[in-house]
């Protein structure tokens, strides 16, 4: 069975971190603290087969876990309290999340693996896990599918679902998983209608 893993991340940030691209004096490095993900069936019916959700115990470059800011939690909905009953060490939420993909490609809004792989094996001193050449950015697909240039710019993976008039469950935008889910109907549903191809994925 061919498929596709779509998945987001929620990587840590203060208020207004992302204006000063995470270089303000208090600002934490952008290391994840969410894994989302959702196995989409890349034969028809294009189902969404599986999906899987992860914390990681974001951590500074010094070794130390990153306290959560009120802010991040505004955001995400994550706390501290999550994080430490559920938070993962990064090599094994990457390794579950590997396992879960069971070898398909990983897509996400953008380069999300940036921020979950590049920087994150970085400041915690790991070999990353998975290689670059196992991720595509989803908006090449939607691209491929027609969506004007102007929309991809201004709307974000919580709104793809909503873009199309998909009906579906609530989601929280700003959740991993819910984000990725927004992502995967759209795309199931360009499947479903034949605006995108299965080969566009490969």
């Amino acid at each position: 069975m061919k498929t596709a893993i779509i998945f987001d991340c929620e990587f840590l940030c203060a208020e207004g971190s992302q204006r000063r691209f995470w270089c303000g004096a208090g600002d934490p490095d952008p290391v994840i603290a969410q894994i989302g993900a959702v196995k989409l069936d890349l034969e028809g019916p294009y189902a969404i087969l599986d999906t899987h959700k992860s914390y990681v115990r974001p951590m500074n470059r010094f070794g130390q876990q990153y306290a959560i800011d009120p802010f991040f939690t505004q955001l995400t909905g994550i706390t501290a309290d999550m994080i430490a009953a559920q938070g993962l060490p990064l090599r094994q939420a990457l390794r579950e999340l590997d396992d879960f993909s069971n070898g398909a490609r990983f897509w996400s809004w953008g380069k999300d693996e940036l921020n979950m792989v590049a920087i994150s094996c970085y400041v915690e001193g790991i070999a990353p896990t998975i290689p670059p050449q196992r991720f595509g950015n989803a908006v090449k697909l939607l691209l491929a599918a027609g969506m004007p240039i102007e929309d991809l710019a201004r709307t974000p993976s919580n709104k793809l679902a909503e873009y199309y008039g998909v009906r579906h469950p609530s989601l929280r935008g700003h959740d991993a998983l819910d984000d990725a889910l927004s992502v995967a109907y759209a795309l199931q549903h360009l499947l479903q209608t034949g605006k995108l191809s299965a080969s566009a994925f490969e």
